[in-house]
C-alpha cells in the first residue's frame, strides 16, 4: 500500500524533489542571481548618461473665422508636419545647429559631418498629440537627448524655433504660390474673355440689323416700309391714270387740229407743219438707228422731210396769211402746250414713283432677308455667347478666388492663420533620462533569476548522483522489502543547521543588497 501511494504521488508535481533541489542548490542560484543583477546595475554606471529635454508646441487655429477669410493653405496638418520635419532634419539645417552648439565634439574619435547628422537624427524624437477622438492634431512634442542637460535644452529650443518659423514660412510660401497661380489663371481667363468679347463684337458688327435683339425693330420698320410702299404704289397708279387722261386730251386736240388740214391732207398752218416735221424727224431717227441711209423707207422719209421743209418755207413767205392763221390758232396752242407740260410733269412723277417703289422694294426685301436670317444669326450668336458666358463665369470665379487668396495671404503675413506656439518651453532636465537605474535594477533582477535558474539546471543535468529514495528505487530491478533508517549524528545536525542558516543569511544578504542598490539608484537619479 505504501508503494502504491508513492507511485500515485509521483504522478503529480514532485514538490519534495524541488525543495531538495532548493536546499541543495540555493547557493548556486543566489550567487548567479546576485552576479547577474550586479552586472546589469553596474553597466548603468558605465553607460554614458543622457538627458532629455522636451517642449510642447500647440497648434493654434486661425484667429479669423473661416466664413470671413478662407485659408488657401492645405488643412492636412500631418502632411505639412512631415514636410517641415523633413526640411528641419535635413543635413544642412542640422549641421548649422551642430556647428553652432559644437555638438558631438567630445567623442574619443572624430566624427564626420554625416555621422554627426545621423547621430542627431537618432537623438531627436517628435511625438504627435491628438484630440480625444484621435482625429485632429492639437499639439506635438519635440524631444532631444544629450549628455549635457543644458545642451539638450538649447537644442530643443533651436528645434522648436525652427518648427515655428518654418511653419510660418511654409504657410506664407504656399499662400503666395496659390495666389500667384490663381493670378496666372486669371490672366489666361482675361485673355480668353477678351478674345470672346472681340468675336461677339465682330459678329455684331458684321451682322448689324440681323441680330435677334433687333428683330422687333426690324418688324416695325418692315411694317412701315410696306405701308409706305403701298402708298407709293397707290400714288403711281393715280399718276398713270392721270397720264392716260392727259394723253387722251392731247390726242383729242390733235384730232381736232387735223380738221384744219388741206384737202390733200397736208397741214395748212405753220405750227402744224412744225409738228409734222417733228414726227417725221423722230421717225427718221428711229429708222436710222436700225437701218442704213440707203434703206428705202429712210430715203422716202428724207424726201418727205425735204418737201415739208419747202412747204414750211413757202408758208413763211406769206407773212399776212401766216399771221392770220397763227393768231387764229394761238389759244389752241396754249392749251396744248399746257397739257404737254402737265404730261411731262406726270411722266417725271411716274419715273420718280417707280424709282422710289424700286428702292422701297429693295429695302423691304432687305428687312425680310434680315428677318429670315434671324434664326441662323440667333444660333450663331448663341454659340458665341455660350463661349463668352463660360469665359465670363470662369473669369468671375477666378477673380473672386484671387481676392479671397490675397486676403488669406495677407492674413498669413499678419500671422493670423494657423500657427505653432510654444505651450511648454524646453525644460532643463535635472535627472538623466538614460540610463534609468531603477528600471535597470528590475532588468538585472530578471536577468539574475534567469542566470541562476540556468546554472542550477545545468548543474542538475551534469550531476549523476542519486539524491532520493525514488531515484534509487527506479534503478533497482526488484522491490525493496525493508529500509535502514538514516543515522544522524549531532555533528551532522549541526552542519545541516549551519548550512540552513548560511543559506538564509545569503538569501537575505542578496535581497538586502538588491533592495539597497535599487533604493540608491532611485535616490541618485
Amino acid at each position: 500500500m505504501a508503494e502504491i501511494s508513492d507511485e500515485q504521488s509521483s504522478e503529480g508535481i514532485d514538490i519534495k524533489r524541488y525543495l531538495q533541489i532548493v536546499r541543495r542548490r540555493h547557493m548556486h542560484f543566489l550567487i548567479p542571481l546576485f552576479i547577474g543583477w550586479l552586472i546589469v546595475l553596474g553597466s548603468t554606471w558605465v553607460l554614458p548618461v543622457r538627458y532629455k529635454s522636451s517642449t510642447l508646441i500647440l497648434v493654434e487655429q486661425p484667429t479669423m473665422p473661416k466664413n470671413y477669410v478662407e485659408p488657401n493653405v492645405s488643412d492636412d496638418l500631418q502632411t505639412r508636419l512631415q514636410s517641415i520635419t523633413q526640411q528641419i532634419l535635413s543635413r544642412t539645417r542640422l549641421l548649422l545647429i551642430i556647428d553652432k552648439l559644437h555638438l558631438y565634439d567630445d567623442n574619443r574619435r572624430l566624427l564626420t559631418p554625416d555621422e554627426k547628422v545621423e547621430r542627431m537624427r537618432k537623438d531627436i524624437d517628435i511625438v504627435l498629440v491628438r484630440d480625444s477622438h484621435g482625429e485632429q492634431i492639437t499639439a506635438f512634442k519635440i524631444n532631444y537627448s544629450a549628455r549635457n542637460p543644458n545642451i539638450a535644452q538649447q537644442v530643443t529650443g533651436e528645434l522648436s524655433n525652427l518648427f515655428i518659423s518654418e511653419n510660418l514660412k511654409v504657410r506664407q510660401q504656399q499662400s503666395e504660390d496659390t495666389t500667384k497661380f490663381i493670378g496666372s489663371q486669371l490672366e489666361t481667363a482675361r485673355a480668353s474673355l477678351a478674345e470672346q468679347e472681340a468675336k461677339v463684337r465682330e459678329f455684331k458688327g458684321q451682322h448689324e440689323g440681323e441680330l435677334p435683339s433687333q428683330e422687333a425693330s426690324n418688324l416695325q420698320i418692315l411694317s412701315g416700309l410696306q405701308a409706305q410702299l403701298q402708298n407709293e404704289e397707290d400714288a403711281l397708279n393715280t399718276a398713270k391714270q392721270q397720264h392716260i387722261y392727259l394723253q387722251t386730251l392731247i390726242d383729242q386736240y390733235h384730232a381736232l387740229h387735223a380738221t384744219s388740214r388741206s384737202a390733200d391732207g397736208s397741214p395748212t398752218s405753220l405750227s402744224q407743219i412744225d409738228q409734222e416735221l417733228d414726227k417725221l424727224r423722230s421717225k427718221l431717227a428711229d429708222l436710222s438707228s436700225r437701218y442704213t441711209d440707203r434703206y428705202p423707207e429712210v430715203e422716202s422719209l428724207k424726201d418727205e422731210i425735204a418737201k415739208t421743209e419747202k412747204r414750211r418755207d413757202a408758208l413763211k413767205a406769206k407773212g399776212n396769211d401766216t399771221t392770220q392763221y397763227d393768231s387764229a390758232e394761238s389759244p389752241q396752242n396754249a392749251t396744248q402746250l399746257q397739257l404737254k407740260g402737265q404730261l411731262q410733269a406726270n411722266q417725271a412723277e411716274i419715273v420718280n414713283r417707280e424709282k422710289g417703289i424700286e428702292e422701297l422694294k429693295g429695302r423691304v426685301n432687305s428687312y425680310q432677308d434680315r428677318l429670315n436670317t434671324a434664326p441662323v444669326r440667333e444660333q450663331q450668336l448663341a454659340d458665341l455667347t455660350r463661349g463668352y458666358d463660360q469665359s465670363k463665369a470662369n473669369y468671375d470665379q477666378l477673380l473672386k478666388k484671387q481676392n479671397d487668396s490675397e486676403m488669406a495671404t495677407s492674413m498669413e503675413h499678419m500671422q493670423q492663420g494657423e500657427r505653432f506656439s510654444v505651450l511648454d518651453p524646453p525644460d532643463l532636465p535635472l535627472k538623466p533620462d538614460f540610463p534609468n537605474r531603477l528600471k535597470f535594477c528590475g532588468i538585472g533582477l530578471g536577468f539574475g533569476i534567469v542566470l541562476g535558474l540556468a546554472v542550477v539546471g545545468l548543474l542538475e543535468f551534469l550531476d549523476d548522483r542519486l539524491h532520493s529514495e525514488k531515484e534509487i528505487k527506479s534503478l533497482l530491478p526488484m522491490g525493496i522489502l525493508s529500509e535502514i533508517p538514516e543515522v544522524v549524528s549531532p555533528s551532522d545536525e549541526q552542519r545541516d543547521r549551519r548550512k540552513m542558516v548560511l543559506g538564509w543569511a545569503m538569501a537575505g544578504l542578496v535581497l538586502a543588497t538588491i533592495l539597497a542598490g535599487s533604493a540608491f539608484s532611485y535616490l541618485h537619479d
